[in-house]
């Protein structure tokens, strides 16, 4: 059941002793996963609730406190932003609902983090190569989730056959994906601590820096890739460039060349992914709305080509022999494309707000493009200004029981030349956490 921002506001006060709230403001944030409100006190002081929503979610928080307790003073000092502090703490039934100190800055828009320009690119690239630096064994402490380049490929592989075994995933997606997924030269790379849900909404901004980033709900040792594909929601593909510069130029050679290739591939297979949790969820709706967007995604890749996954380009298909007019038995007809993985018995259809038609001249190592995220703020009813409105949570990618980003945000690159049907695109060059001393966990009134 949907919690209102005053319900959360009578929930934290029962969570932090002595709070006592004079305004609220609803959240955007995972939607589908949580229910959040921005809260402030008769001091100004802010605070931010989130209450999941489903058990799943309840483990997302439960991980986010144990990765920002493994976090060490000496990692807390190495990072150039500041980290989420829980306050307290308390359960309801099998749920439990945390309550957060607010952090520095605002959360920005797609829109606003491009018109911040250079600098603030730069400053992204520098906070995601910092995320990226983090040691492992900070991960390894909390108990949480660690892959190896072959064990992420591999876990691909496997969520690909699910996803092909739905009959719902266009044929030419199904080869464009297991092509890249099979391409070893994609995959060699050195795993790394990834965030795991980043975007902009878990970043806040001040003075064109990162003041802080929040939402460690699916911190695991992974492909850093991960953490890029929500810039293929940026049209501006300068601003993602400038973002990978800056990323490489802090990680030197840590930064193998092809992850825009495979956050590109992050950001198309986040659909199937949408899909198939929303079979799970027997959603009728749901699955309707990623049918269509998976159609689009087709459309547009046949029309224009779409973003270069592989390094190795894809086998074209063969020419098919001209019939001879001999009234002999007609032979056999060669293959002429790669066999589909599972035959596809159906074609979804596209909504199209949601995945933006490819299209222009971009050149063939940008992100892929996609659509805008709202960023809007309005009080439930409230005398707080400036909270982010509720919006559907949407798919992204997500291992261990990650969400998919939102669909709001989900799409492709445009590319000059099309391929035909069954092909990979072309081969192009690469393109080129108020620092909280500590986290702590705050009363757990249940308790």
């Amino acid at each position: 059941m949907k919690r209102s921002a005053m319900e959360l506001a009578a929930i934290a006060t029962a969570a932090v002793p002595g709070l006592s709230p004079v305004g609220f403001a609803a959240l955007s944030d995972d939607a589908e996963d949580f229910d959040s409100a921005l809260l402030i006190d008769a001091q100004k002081h802010r605070w931010r609730v989130r209450s999941p929503r489903h058990d799943e979610a309840s483990m997302r928080l439960e991980a986010e406190l144990s990765a920002l307790r493994a976090f060490s003073a000496k990692v807390r000092a190495s990072l150039p932003f500041a980290l989420p502090s829980v306050a307290g703490t308390v359960r309801q039934g099998s749920l439990r609902t945390f309550v957060y100190k607010d952090l520095p800055g605002r959360v920005p828009s797609l829109d606003e983090l491009v018109d911040e320009g250079s600098r603030l690119a730069t400053a992204l690239g520098q906070c995601m190569a910092a995320i990226h630096q983090i040691p492992d064994e900070s991960v390894e402490i909390a108990g949480l989730p660690t892959y190896t380049a072959d064990e992420v490929r591999q876990r691909k592989l496997n969520e690909l056959d699910t996803a092909a075994a739905t009959g719902k995933v266009p044929s030419r997606l199904l080869r464009r994906w297991e092509h890249a997924m099979e391409d070893v030269a994609l995959w060699r790379f050195n795993a790394a601590v990834v965030h795991g849900d980043f975007d902009e909404e878990q970043i806040q901004i001040s003075q064109s820096r990162i003041s802080a980033v929040k939402g460690w709900t699916d911190l695991h040792v992974g492909d850093p890739a991960d953490d890029f594909a929500w810039l293929s929601a940026i049209e501006d593909q300068n601003f993602s460039e400038r973002v990978f510069a800056a990323y490489v130029e802090a990680r030197g050679k840590s930064a193998d060349p092809h992850i825009m290739r495979r956050a590109a591939l992050a950001a198309e297979f986040a659909l199937a992914q949408w899909l198939v949790k929303s079979l799970d969820s027997k959603d009728a709706e749901r699955i309707a709305e990623a049918e269509e967007m998976l159609q689009e995604l087709d459309r547009n890749i046949a029309e224009y080509g779409g973003q270069p996954l592989s390094v190795v380009e894809a086998p074209r298909p063969l020419s098919t022999p001209a019939p001879t007019p001999a009234a002999s038995p007609a032979q056999p007809t060669p293959a002429t494309e790669r066999p589909v993985m599972v035959p596809k018995s159906s074609a979804p259809t596209i909504n199209s707000s949601k995945v933006t038609a490819l299209g222009g001249n971009s050149p063939a190592a940008a992100p892929a493009a996609g659509q805008d995220s709202s960023d809007s703020n309005g009080p439930e009813s409230s005398t707080l200004d400036n909270s982010k409105e509720q919006s559907t949570a949407a798919p992204g990618l997500k291992d261990e029981g990650q969400k998919p980003a939102d669909d709001s945000k989900t799409g492709t690159a445009a590319q000059e030349t099309g391929n035909q049907a069954g092909s990979a695109a072309p081969d192009g060059a690469a393109p080129a956490k108020e620092s909280s001393p500590s986290d702590t966990d705050g009363n757990d009134s249940a308790k």
